[in-house]
């Protein structure tokens, strides 16, 4: 599955709420301490981890991000290959502690407008 089709597909199951913007966004907190949580417990508490929780509660976590996306008027995929451009422009080459340091992508950040639908 790629990215423009998660998202059509995501938003099938999209509820109507007063607050989309925070309803995504808790939710991609609530989602990412269940997550954290699963693997707390599993190095400290030595509970068993398997691959099929650990994608229970990625694809949790992406349904809430997607919605996100959603709310500012772009999608996953867009999400994602904005990403790859900064991590580009910041390592050039590849990951070096001076570039993390430098950031320069900051100075040419080109942030996506928030949709006027939410």
């Amino acid at each position: 599955m790629n990215p423009a089709e998660y998202d059509v597909l995501a938003a099938r199951t999209t509820q109507q709420v007063s607050e989309p913007l925070a309803f995504y966004a808790l939710g991609v907190a609530g989602e990412s301490g269940e997550l954290v949580d699963r693997i707390k417990k599993s190095v400290y508490h030595a509970r068993p981890l398997s691959q099929t929780e650990i994608l229970d509660e990625v694809g949790d976590v992406l349904w809430y991000l997607t919605g996100l996306c959603r709310c500012y008027g772009f999608n996953l995929g867009d999400a994602m290959a904005y990403n790859v451009e900064k991590l580009k422009k910041r390592y050039p080459e590849k990951y070096t502690h001076e570039d993390s340091l430098a950031r320069v992508d900051y100075a040419s950040t080109n942030i996506p407008s928030r949709s006027k639908d939410h």
